[in-house]
């Protein structure tokens, strides 16, 4: 049985220069299709790079996704813009989810 998914827009509610955006960068507006609307943040969030991707990992079994700007109620709204087209597999749809996220600290 395929899943029923539904397409949502991830729009930011911060301005760019807002300070919420400290530990995140700004994103952009991203739409993906998801099972709920706490799916689509939790896709989006999977969309960027985690520590756990790259050899600089914090520690062992540590993992960054959890600190994605996607996740931020103060940062992004989602709005369930309708079904998904039969055949829509569960991902980024439209829009640019950077991989620059994790910036390293050495030098």
């Amino acid at each position: 049985m395929q899943e029923e998914l539904k397409i949502y827009r991830l729009s930011p509610l911060a301005e760019p220069d807002d300070p919420n955006w400290q530990n995140a960068s700004y994103q952009g507006e991203v739409v993906v299709a998801a099972r709920s609307s706490g799916d689509a943040r939790i896709v989006a969030s999977e969309a960027e790079l985690d520590f756990l991707e790259i050899d600089a990992k914090p520690a062992e079994g540590v993992t960054t996704d959890m600190a994605s700007a996607f996740r931020s109620e103060k940062l992004y709204t989602v709005v369930e813009e309708g079904p998904a087209p039969d055949g829509t597999e569960r991902g980024v749809l439209r829009g640019e989810v950077s991989v620059d996220n994790i910036i390293s600290t050495q030098l």
